[in-house]
């Protein structure tokens, strides 16, 4: 079905953006030592980032677990984003806001994950309608 397709896609596209980060904070990329010494979380929190993000894209390519990885991905991108608002600005070491959007891409597919499986979501699925 379409709602089938759009819910791979936002899966994907969150998942592919997460993982193709990893490279950079596994590796200690300038960028990245900077943007996590800026915040005061290098090198620990660089490291759980990724692992967090990693863990995310697996769930995510997961049907079953999929709203899993989308929760996890909307609070590790809420995050990236309150950051790049208040302490590192939306354009990171001239990256004309590269890093904010693709943030802001990922939160917005995971929320949209989060909505389109809303049912599978065990604490939730007592209070919604099946039918809307």
């Amino acid at each position: 079905t379409t709602q089938n397709i759009i819910t791979w896609v936002a899966q994907v596209i969150a998942a592919i953006i997460m993982l193709q980060t990893l490279w950079f904070k596994f590796t200690g990329a300038d960028e990245s030592i900077y943007i996590f010494s800026t915040v005061g979380m290098e090198p620990w929190g660089r490291y759980t980032t990724g692992i967090f993000e990693l863990f995310a894209s697996i769930l995510l390519l997961i049907p079953t677990l999929s709203w899993i990885g989308a929760g996890l991905g909307v609070g590790l991108m809420s995050g990236a984003i309150l950051i790049h608002l208040t302490l590192l600005g939306i354009s990171v070491k001239n990256d004309n806001g590269y890093l904010f959007f693709l943030a802001l891409i990922t939160l917005l597919a995971s929320i949209l994950v989060l909505y389109i499986r809303k049912h599978q979501i065990p604490v939730l699925n007592k209070y919604i309608p099946t039918k809307l």
